[in-house]
């Protein structure tokens, strides 16, 4: 049989790993949540730009072909680029 300080200590590490595992779990979700929320607002802002309909297109297929870095150079690059080209 185990000691009583030997089953505190498991214990002791089962409460720890599984507060590790819901704060894997809780972040990999937030981080997931993130993401979605990202694309969908790149798409939501490509589709109400003033760019032309070939651009619009170019930017859609490429927030599809890699959705973060696409969605992410849209806010960096397409977006600054399409009110610029547009405000005049």
């Amino acid at each position: 049989m185990m000691s009583l300080v030997a089953q505190q200590s498991m214990a002791a590490a089962n409460g720890t790993e599984q507060i590790w595992g819901f704060l894997l779990v809780g972040g990999s979700l937030l981080v997931a949540a993130a993401f979605v929320f990202l694309f969908i607002a790149a798409l939501i802002s490509i589709l109400g730009s003033a760019l032309s309909g070939g651009m619009k297109l170019v930017w859609i297929v490429l927030a599809f072909i890699a959705p973060f870095l696409g969605s992410l150079l849209w806010f960096v690059v397409g977006r600054p680029d399409a009110h610029r080209r547009y405000a005049r």
